[in-house]
């Protein structure tokens, strides 16, 4: 009975050893070079930064579906453009491929998938969702974030997330 309960236990420590190496691991590859980052990187444009998200209640709360046709997601690496900006990000529409960018702004940086437009207030740029809002302001206290740089990456293939 006691082998039983030691081969159970190290059986518990080599799953869990596993389960906390993938995960790691699968964190770590969402984290970019700054070097590949910054190289690949277009013009700045710079203003403000908001957050959003369709499911709470507000004036101006979007639909559940971006403008690419995916649905909002509050714990992806995403963000809306200002809709006069569609073209420099390569057209933001239904159904097309995801448009990339590095947006930086309080001494860190990420990389978004934007996946949607929208007439945000005179001075934004960008509407951030919850989880890229999180990396630049954990409390969500902040609402704006001003002098933040966004970068349209070109290629169709970043990973989202932090950079570092």
């Amino acid at each position: 009975m006691m082998l039983f309960r030691s081969g159970a236990a190290i059986c518990g420590v080599v799953v869990l050893l596993a389960i906390s190496v993938t995960v790691a691991r699968s964190e770590m590859a969402a984290v970019h070079s700054s070097a590949v980052v910054n190289a690949a990187s277009g013009d700045a444009i710079v203003g403000a930064a908001s957050t959003y998200n369709p499911f709470r209640p507000g004036w101006r709360e979007g639909g559940p579906n971006t403008a690419s046709g995916e649905r909002y997601e509050p714990t992806a690496w995403a963000a809306a453009i200002k809709t006069s900006l569609r073209q420099k990000f390569g057209g933001v529409r239904y159904g097309a491929r995801p448009k990339y960018a590095l947006v930086e702004a309080v001494g860190k940086k990420v990389i978004v998938k934007i996946n949607d437009v929208g007439p945000l207030t005179p001075g934004r740029i960008i509407d951030l969702n919850e989880r890229t809002m999180r990396h630049f302001d954990p409390s969500l206290q902040l609402g704006v974030i001003h002098g933040v740089s966004v970068r349209p990456l070109s290629g169709d293939y970043w990973i989202p997330g932090p950079v570092g």
